[in-house]
Parts: C-alpha cells; sequence; structure tokens
C-alpha cells in the first residue's frame, strides 16, 4: 500500500473531477456536515435488504457491514458521503457496487480511479477476496480515509491506494512505476469521454473499462462513442448487473481496450513543413 504526500491536496484533473450526480464523493463545504453526530445505525442492513446483501457478500457480509458503519460514521464527518445518504448507504452505495463483480473475471488485478470514499473499489474487495485491486486518488484526506479503512478491514495483502490522478497512475511519477489492471473501475467521475481518456491507459491490451451510470449512460454512448474509438477502446456496451439480485439493477457502461493509442502528437505547422519543403 502506497501514500504518497508529495501531491498537493488541491489536485484536479484526471481521477480527481468534482463527482458526478452521486452524493459519495461530497463537496468539502462546511455544508455537507451533519449537524449531530452520526450515528452506526444508519448502516444497519435494511432486512429487505438481506437476502441480496447475502447474496452478493456471502461469507464476507459482516466485513461488508463493518466498512458501511464506517462510510456512515467517520465517512460522514470527514466530509466523504453526504449526511442524507447514509441510512441508504446499503441500496445506493453497497449493493449497487457490489453488484458489477460478476462483470469481473477471477483473480483480475481492478483499478479504481476516483475512488473517493471506496466507492466501488473497495466493495469489490470485500465481495471477492481473488481480486487484487487499486484505489486511485489524488486527494490527500480521501487517501487518509481509504489507508485507514483498509488497515482496519485487514484488507492490506489484497488491496494498495495509490494517490495521485489516473494519467500519473499510468504513465508513472514521483518515482513511482507505472500500472496498469485487467480491469478499471469508475463511479460519478466524469463524462463517458472524459472517463475513457484517463481510465482506458490503465487498463490492459483486452482489459476493460466498467464505468458505473446512471439514465445517462444510452446518451453518452451516443455522443461520445468516437471519442472512445480514438482512444482505442471497442463499441461501449450497457450491461445491467444484479439483473433478479437488486432493484434497480446496477447500470454499467463497459468498454473493451481494442488498441494501444499513444499520446497524440501536436500537428505540424503550415509553416514548418514548408519550410522542410524548401530545404529538400
Amino acid at each position: 500500500m502506497t501514500h504518497d504526500d508529495t501531491t498537493a491536496d488541491t489536485v484536479t484533473g484526471p481521477g480527481g473531477t468534482p463527482p458526478g450526480p452521486s452524493a459519495v464523493q461530497a463537496a468539502d463545504a462546511e455544508s455537507t456536515r451533519p449537524d449531530t453526530a452520526p450515528s452506526p445505525a444508519d448502516a444497519a442492513l435494511p432486512p429487505e435488504l438481506a437476502p441480496a446483501a447475502l447474496t452478493l457478500f456471502g461469507d464476507r457480509l459482516d466485513l461488508a457491514a463493518a466498512y458501511a458503519e464506517l462510510l456512515a460514521t467517520d465517512g460522514v464527518v470527514r466530509g466523504l458521503i453526504g449526511p442524507r445518504e447514509a441510512p441508504r448507504i446499503w441500496d445506493r452505495h453497497m449493493l449497487n457496487c457490489a453488484a458489477v463483480a460478476e462483470r469481473i473475471p477471477s483473480r483480475a488485478t481492478v483499478l479504481d480511479v476516483g475512488s473517493g470514499a471506496g466507492l466501488p473499489g473497495l466493495v469489490l474487495a470485500i465481495a471477492r477476496p481473488d481480486l487484487t485491486v487499486t484505489l486511485i486518488e489524488p486527494l490527500a484526506r480521501r487517501t487518509s480515509f481509504l489507508i485507514e479503512v483498509v488497515e482496519r478491514l485487514g484488507l492490506a495483502k489484497s488491496v494498495r491506494v495509490f494517490r495521485g490522478r489516473a494519467d500519473e497512475a499510468a504513465s508513472g511519477s514521483s518515482g513511482r512505476d507505472p500500472i496498469s489492471g485487467d480491469v478499471v473501475t469508475a463511479r460519478a467521475v466524469a463524462p463517458l469521454d472524459r472517463l475513457a481518456g484517463w481510465s482506458l491507459p490503465l487498463a490492459v491490451r483486452g482489459g476493460r473499462l466498467l464505468a458505473l451510470k446512471g439514465s445517462s449512460a444510452a446518451a453518452e454512448i451516443e455522443e461520445h462513442a468516437e471519442v472512445v474509438a480514438r482512444l482505442g477502446g471497442g463499441e461501449p456496451t450497457v450491461q445491467l448487473c444484479g439483473v433478479g439480485v437488486i432493484d434497480p439493477p446496477t447500470t454499467v457502461v463497459e468498454i473493451v481496450r481494442e488498441r494501444m493509442v499513444g499520446p497524440a502528437r501536436p500537428a505540424a505547422s503550415k509553416r514548418s513543413r514548408a519550410g522542410r519543403s524548401r530545404r529538400r
């Protein structure tokens, strides 16, 4: 597990943009803090969701419950999850993320971009102990929370925290080697074009991006499919995860990295091309 303190807490850019509709990665404003201390009772598993939770987490349900409690208490106090989200930890966050595990091959390496409070990366690591998960997050207060949670849940052998942006993880920075994985996940990070630009370079050839999306999934695919293709991605598809287990199922945009595309080179100016022609 790594923790690099050289990156400023105000980092923005790939993997560090403000979140989308989900309130998991809450804004830093004090208005997001609860008026009263959050209660562990907020993280209690509703009885009607218990069958789905048991299906998705199996014998690691107790571990999932411990993480849910940390989200509803420390996560709220530290501004990583909105206080209004605490009572919906299980249906909106835990089960929604765990359902994505069905799209991940056995013993895969998973990179979670813009991990925030650990969603979906930590949930997947809990639900699937066969996975090796790296949580990629640029902000110090979030990586501090992630590191503490990994240690408290005893997940250090299978989960590490990378403090930095997605592009830094892909290219290597501050003396760190580039990293890549079989699967790249992201939830409420950015529109599909930007997300693909940050995430596909992290996937091995034949690997895939699993982007948790909502009702905008089909529209985003239609709008950004050409950009995805230029980045080396295959045709994006919409997958519904957890059908028959959770309602509604989780909507995921899946993109396979078909080609290795390097960084774009700036086009030569007309003057420089003419200059070269005259010298020949």
